[in-house]
């Protein structure tokens, strides 16, 4: 039947009548079910479809179809809930069966583990707090089971610190472990840790019945174990060599100590070569000792690795062979021998003693005298050898009046002999007969015996006088030295002064009779001299404990006068102080003080005018030096021959002048230390040329010859080539001045330890031997007979160059046999 149906058409609702059998064929063809989807369309279905739609327009189609989709969907989504749901029921019935199953097989599985004595513990891997299963009385009375985990409190020591290391493993690396374990109670646990899937478990495990005793058993073999391995490295630490052998004489265990006496590589090597220690003949006495069940000792000479040895074997019988030790008694033997050379030695000592010494037993006889006891009683050998006993040696010196007179010998002999019975050593004084003073001390021996100590002090008592007297005459010189004396004790205190200190620092004999300490001294005597430091190294001097050095120091006292004080110390710790009034030398050291200082400020005064001098006359001298060259030049007019000789003498002596300048100012720049040398590489044969072309001249003036004596192959030196020629200059320069005409200068030249030596000679008259070290000082010359003038710079500036070079100078002159000067220079300038 036909309905109406709300349409919104371009803004307007109109009603519209729809075939509803329209309707339905066009969803029949939009949304087709699972059969027609399947079935091909017919003829009609496709003529409804295409009415129907025909008489829809496309707004209603699109709102059916919406419509339809909905639908579906809620139905199709309906279906599955449906289905879900029903396979969720099947799952969940399926989940609580196995739930159940599981639970009883849980509650199966706590039974069987709780039906024995043990304690579970689970550890989850998320670090959570374990789970404590089972009966946990079996390792603590406690009631919390957390008390179980607490080792320390079940458990010995070492063994709980072994099961906490192993836990530790077991949780952290999942490194599973077993142990015995024995609580302080006495029970018997096993442990036994395992990592199960993703958690650690440990089983504390009550044993009972034959594991008891299994376990008992291991706690025994382990320390059984122990025990073994204990002596076992201890046998083999010990340096004494330790074996064992079987039933037929066979080695089966031997020690470190004992493969290394061999010289063996291990214990596996001896036993395998049978490597003995003993000889035969030892080891035939060790054998019949074992035959008999008895042990066998004896010290005998062995070979310990390759060193001859004394040993004291000992091998005792045990039930499958025998053990025996070697303990090396090589240094006993050799102590024993020591001891005996020692008292040996000492009876000689003792013999060659001043003092007499006597030494009898308990029993009161002689065991011991020296050579000084028999000379200072004059008594016989032959009656001291017979060790008499101490009454009959008191009592035959008592005859021979040599014992100190007594008025009751017994009584004194029966004190004497309390020495017998005495802790402590006692001392006697003898005053014999013959004038002699013996110091006589009884020193009683542990054993009970005594030995007498016999010395004679009458010398010393002599020598004590003499000190005496020499003390009372020193302090008599003390008194009357004009020095201040005083002596300081080394508590600082004064101990020792004579009148000069007194009278010298105004104090009283009183005041200072009291010992005052060098403080209160050095307040006293501050008055007449206040310099603190001064008084400060005196009081360290005296008092001083780490560093006691003499000091020495000089004071001026306010009233003018001066006063030397010098401290010595003295063996005893203390500290002799001396003061001495040197006002009169002082005032005569300080008045020639002033003159020197005076002197040495003449001599700079003097280099300085030299040195300003020097400089001013070079610029006037080279002016008359350039207006004579030009003078000389014919350009500039014609010159009568009088006038031309006249300037050539001015030239000549300008160029002297000039040269005389160059040397004060080189020598100025030397003292100045200004003076520095371009050093380069000096060919030394050119050089040589170079100095003999500029004393040409002079050789042809007067009539001299010059001989240049080199190798071709003397080759370089490292030095300042100016300089070096200016030094070959001046040596010539002199030896020309000095030789006679028609004689012959030598310039030579040779390497000689590392150096260069330039030589010159000349045959002139020579320096005599007085004044050879003073030609190379400054301003002295000495003509000795021959024509040379000269101001004396010449040698001073030659030694001053080659020490500027490094080098040394030297001369070589006696009068009459001519002058050789040589000079030395490095090879490497060392300057």
């Amino acid at each position: 039947m036909p309905e109406t149906i709300r349409a919104n058409v371009g803004g307007f609702v109109r009603p519209r009548r729809v075939d509803v059998r329209a309707a339905a064929a066009f969803m029949a063809a939009v949304v087709p079910t699972a059969a027609a989807a399947q079935a091909a369309p017919d003829s009609s279905l496709m003529e409804g479809f295409v009415s129907a739609a025909l008489a829809l327009d496309r707004h209603e189609i699109a709102a059916l179809t919406l419509t339809l989709g909905v639908t579906f969907f809620a139905t199709v989504t309906a279906i599955m809930l449906v289905r879900t749901r029903v396979r969720a029921e099947r799952q969940d019935a399926a989940a609580r069966t196995e739930i159940m199953a599981l639970k009883a097989e849980v509650d199966r599985t706590k039974a069987l583990l709780l039906s024995q004595p043990q304690v579970i513990v689970v550890w989850p891997a998320t670090g959570e707090e374990p789970e404590i299963l089972g009966d946990t009385t079996i390792v603590t009375t406690s009631p919390f089971a957390r008390r179980a985990l607490a080792f320390g409190t079940w458990l010995a020591a070492d063994q709980a610190h072994a099961i906490e290391r192993a836990v530790d493993a077991l949780r952290s690396r999942g490194e599973g472990f077993a142990m015995a374990l024995t609580t302080v109670a006495g029970r018997h646990i096993e442990a036994e840790g395992r990592a199960i899937g993703n958690r650690a478990v440990l089983r504390l495990k009550d044993t009972s019945g034959a594991m008891r005793e299994i376990a008992e058993m291991g706690v025994r073999h382990d320390k059984l174990l122990r025990e073994v391995d204990t002596l076992h490295s201890l046998i083999e630490a010990l340096p004494s060599p330790i074996w064992a052998r079987d039933a037929d004489g066979r080695l089966v265990f031997v020690n470190r100590a004992y493969a290394h006496a061999v010289e063996a590589g291990n214990g596996g090597d001896v036993l395998a070569r049978n490597l003995e220690l003993l000889d035969r003949a030892a080891r035939e006495e060790s054998r019949q000792a074992r035959a008999t069940g008895q042990p066998f000792t004896a010290r005998l000479p062995v070979i310990v690795a390759g060193t001859r040895r004394i040993v004291d074997v000992l091998e005792v019988p045990t039930r499958g062979g025998a053990g025996g030790i070697g303990i090396d008694a090589t240094e006993v033997e050799t102590l024993r021998g020591e001891i005996k050379r020692m008292v040996d030695a000492h009876r000689r000592t003792l013999d060659q003693l001043a003092t007499a010494v006597a030494s009898f037993a308990a029993d009161q006889r002689l065991t011991f005298y020296n050579a000084s006891y028999r000379a200072l009683w004059g008594l016989e050998a032959g009656f001291l050898d017979q060790n008499p006993t101490d009454s009959a040696v008191l009592d035959q010196l008592r005859a021979a009046r040599k014992l100190p007179e007594q008025a009751d010998f017994r009584q004194w002999k029966t004190e004497l002999h309390e020495a017998y019975r005495a802790l402590e050593p006692k001392e006697h004084w003898w005053h014999l007969p013959d004038g002699r003073t013996l110091r006589v001390v009884t020193t009683p021996d542990p054993e009970g015996g005594v030995t007498y100590l016999f010395d004679d002090v009458t010398e010393r008592l002599n020598l004590e006088r003499r000190y005496d007297a020499l003390i009372r005459v020193q302090g008599e010189t003390l008194d009357n030295l004009s020095e201040a004396v005083a002596v300081f004790a080394s508590d600082g205190r004064l101990r020792l002064f004579n009148p000069a200190f007194v009278n010298m620092w105004k104090l009283t004999p009183a005041v200072l009779s009291d010992h005052p300490h060098i403080e209160t001294v050095v307040e006293w005597c501050r008055s007449l001299h206040g310099d603190d430091a001064i008084w400060g190294a005196l009081h360290g001097a005296v008092t001083g404990m780490e560093r006691r050095e003499p000091m020495t120091g000089q004071l001026e006292r306010r009233d003018g006068s001066v006063v030397d004080c010098a401290t010595v110390p003295l063996p005893d710790g203390a500290t002799l102080v001396t003061f001495q009034d040197v006002t009169d030398t002082a005032n005569v050291e300080r008045a020639l003080r002033e003159r020197a200082e005076a002197l040495e400020a003449a001599d700079r005064l003097k280099n300085d005018f030299v040195h300003h001098v020097s400089y001013e006359l070079r610029s006037p001298l080279t002016n008359i030096i350039g207006f004579a060259q030009l003078l000389d030049d014919r350009s500039t007019g014609p010159l009568i021959d009088k006038q031309r000789e006249y300037l050539g003498y001015i030239t000549s002596s300008s160029a002297a002048l000039l040269a005389i300048i160059n040397d004060i100012l080189d020598l100025a720049t030397i003292d100045a230390g200004a003076m520095t040398l371009d050093l380069g590489s000096v060919d030394v044969r050119k050089t040589m040329d170079a100095a003999a072309e500029g004393i040409r001249d002079r050789l042809k003036e007067n009539n001299l010859r010059l001989e240049i004596d080199a190798a071709p192959d003397i080759g370089t030196l490292k030095a300042d080539e100016r300089r070096v020629r200016q030094v070959l200059y001046n040596l010539l320069s002199n030896a020309i001045g000095f030789s006679p005409p028609g004689d012959t200068v030598t310039l030579a030249a040779e390497r000689a330890n590392g150096s260069v030596v330039f030589s010159v000679t000349d045959n002139g008259p020579g320096i005599p031997t007085e004044l050879q070290e003073r030609v190379f000082d400054r301003f002295e010359t000495h003509t000795t007979g021959s024509r040379h003038r000269g101001v004396g710079l010449g040698l001073s500036i030659v030694r001053s160059l080659v020490e500027l070079h490094g080098g040394t100078v030297r001369i070589q002159s006696s009068a009459g046999r001519g002058t050789a000067v040589a000079c030395a220079f490095p090879l490497e300038h060392a300057a």
